[in-house]
């Protein structure tokens, strides 16, 4: 069951999830050790910088006129997914050569060479030969945050990009807070320290304050100064909302995903088209049949409870009939169930074995039932296609930039229904659903069960949506 599980939602296996290593580097290079003890010296110059900087390497008291290869060390991130579960994520060290040099008859080196777009914090430079480390140094890569626009008016649209985010406890869990509300987390796993996100502008005219401070423990951590690693810095910066007409977010018809990464290979059964929301129409074709004879098309779903420990198994019903043709192709016309989101295996029995393929069920809102109205006004946010996995199975809710909650979409079988009252002054409000991850076992960094900003680029399984809407709030009645 659990096998097909994973198939059914497309989920990657433990450790599946690995990111490439920073674009700007060479080859792959051993991770060699100084079996013998170091040899020679090394120093850099700078020794810290944000990635982009330029670096001077100047090495000395090394065997005369050898080639060496120069190395970086830094660590590839990977999400730890497995049986529909969440269980954190790890690092393994990897080594690139930035650069080969030949020591001089002194045996000395010199070279400049380009602090990569990496993980932030402490990396190693190496010096080697083979498998031989002969000596090395420790270049630090510095944080940086940059947004734009600075200004606009509400509801701009604000791109943010934050580098050298670390991969080691203390450096590896940064969160946001606006105008001193807790929006949301940023995480870097797989985008090698990266972190890039869009926020709408909300609130009066005028400046508002965004702040980047680390946070272990799901929350901002306040008083770092304070702590045993008082280096970690943080950043704040201000956006300025100007007079002019709001920027709103598309029709959330629109927000529609395009293409999802991971989907299953086709099988014997072909669905056409291969992913969509809920009530799609598609045609899903298959050959090789006994011409004449009369087969059922049947939709696998997951079924269960997270409560209780009442485990999880795959359910079919049949959703459709067709008769084979004189040539024994199969054509079904149907549309795809209310069911939650993911991938969905479509089975035809045929004697002793069974013909598979697949649908990908997408995550889809609905417009609000209310759209405008006196602060306290009652409206309903609706999605539809909710997947299941821990990964899927929860939306967090951010109001005008505020977390503010989640809702859960198993039991409902994907459909999720929040049931809000308008707040805040007379004008525009923002609401945004962004996918988080629901329970997981991992206990440090404790950061996962809240807004991921990052999503698009970084989220630990499926390539999920986030949807955006705005509520006009009224002045009250004169009554």
């Amino acid at each position: 069951m659990i096998k097909l599980a994973l198939a059914l939602l497309g989920i990657l296996s433990c450790g599946g999830a690995i990111a490439a290593g920073p674009a700007d580097l060479g080859p792959a290079l051993s991770l060699a050790e100084p079996s013998g003890g170091y040899v020679g010296r090394m120093a850099l110059s700078p020794d810290h910088g944000p990635g982009g900087a330029k670096v001077i390497l100047e090495a000395s008291a090394l065997p005369p006129n050898e080639d060496f290869d120069i190395g970086w060390r830094t660590m590839i991130g990977a999400w730890k997914t497995r049986d529909g579960e969440y269980h954190g994520r790890e690092y393994s060290p990897v080594g690139y050569r930035i650069a080969s040099a030949r020591s001089d008859a002194s045996g000395r080196i010199s070279l400049g060479f380009t602090a990569p777009d990496d993980f932030g914090f402490g990396h190693d430079v190496v010096v080697q030969k083979a498998a031989r480390l002969y000596t090395q140094a420790n270049f630090n890569i510095d944080m940086s945050v940059e947004f734009s626009p600075k200004s606009g008016p509400l509801g701009t649209p604000m791109t943010f990009v934050m580098k050298g985010i670390g991969w080691r406890e203390l450096e590896n869990s940064w969160t946001l807070t606006y105008d001193n509300a807790f929006t949301g987390w940023l995480s870097s796993v797989t985008t090698q320290g990266t972190a890039k996100f869009t926020l709408p502008a909300t609130g009066a005219p005028g400046a508002h304050t965004i702040a980047f401070i680390h946070g272990e423990f799901t929350f901002p951590y306040l008083n770092p100064e304070q702590n045993p690693r008082p280096d970690r810095p943080r950043f704040t910066e201000t956006f300025t909302i100007t007079p002019g007409a709001p920027v709103l977010p598309p029709p959330v018809e629109s927000q529609v995903q395009k293409s999802v990464k991971g989907l299953p290979a086709p099988g014997a059964l072909v669905a056409a088209p291969v992913m969509g929301p809920i009530n799609t129409p598609m045609i899903v074709s298959g050959a090789g049949f006994e011409p004449g004879k009369t087969y059922a098309l049947e939709w696998a779903s997951m079924s269960g409870n997270r409560v209780g420990g009442g485990g999880f198994s795959d359910v079919g019903r049949k959703i459709a009939e067709a008769r084979a043709d004189a040539s024994g192709k199969l054509s079904f016309s149907v549309n795809a169930p209310d069911d939650l989101g993911g991938a969905h295996r479509l089975s035809v029995r045929d004697g002793d074995r069974e013909r598979d393929g697949w649908f990908t069920t997408l995550t889809k809102a609905l417009p609000l039932d209310v759209a405008f109205g006196p602060a306290g006004t009652p409206f309903t946010i609706h999605l539809k296609g909710v997947g299941w996995t821990e990964t899927a199975n929860i939306y967090t809710l951010v109001y005008d930039n505020m977390y503010t909650g989640y809702a859960c979409g198993f039991n409902s079988q994907g459909d999720v229904e929040v049931f809000m009252r308008a707040s805040g002054a007379p004008g525009w409000h923002f609401i945004d659903l962004y996918p988080a991850i629901y329970k997981g076992k991992e206990s440090r960094p404790f950061n996962f069960r809240i807004p991921q900003l990052t999503f698009a680029d970084d989220h630990p399984g499926e390539d999920l949506p986030a949807f955006h809407f705005a509520f006009r709030v009224t002045e009250p009645e004169i009554r």
